[in-house]
């Protein structure tokens, strides 16, 4: 009888999808079967810099070279989306302990819906510790340099959304 395949799914709105966000993506890419990113859409973050379009086209540029990966886009209950793709966990990014509080209370949450989801928590590395989407969107709306905070393929496409 052949093995399950594992899925796990990097959920996120990812206004624009960061370095950070790919070192999680990668090293998660190497753990799981499969790995679908999951640009979502996060009712408290309403005015996002980039369309949920956009920011697919975005994360598929950036994990093209990642076979097992893909990008997909919901916009309902990620425990009902994972349920619907078979995903036995979701993989969850954390900077600070700051991110843990309500990461925390997202997992048992998702849980209690679907209680065959596990959620992983893996931290960043220590040079992406500090790295957020509204801390790009930031410095490119006031022309600073994000070259360092983005990947090359998507840098132009950010710059020329987010420059004054």
């Amino acid at each position: 009888m052949p093995m399950k395949k594992r899925i796990a799914i990097c959920p996120g709105s990812f206004d624009p999808i960061t370095k950070g966000h790919l070192n999680i993506i990668q090293r998660a890419s190497q753990l799981f079967d499969e790995v679908i990113v999951l640009v979502m859409v996060n009712p408290s973050k309403s005015n996002t810099a980039f369309t949920g379009a956009e920011r697919v086209e975005l994360a598929r540029r950036v994990t093209k070279d990642l076979p097992n990966v893909t990008v997909d886009y919901f916009s309902g209950l990620l425990a009902e989306y994972a349920s619907k793709v078979g995903a036995c966990t979701l993989i969850k990014g954390l900077r600070a302990v700051s991110d843990f509080e309500y990461e925390f209370q997202m997992a048992l949450t998702n849980k209690k819906l679907c209680p065959t989801l596990e959620t992983m928590f893996m931290t960043t590395d220590l040079q992406y510790m500090y790295l957020s989407s509204s801390m790009v969107r930031e410095v490119a709306r006031f022309g600073g340099d994000i070259s360092e905070f983005v990947c090359p393929e998507i840098l132009a496409d950010i710059q020329q959304r987010l420059s004054k």
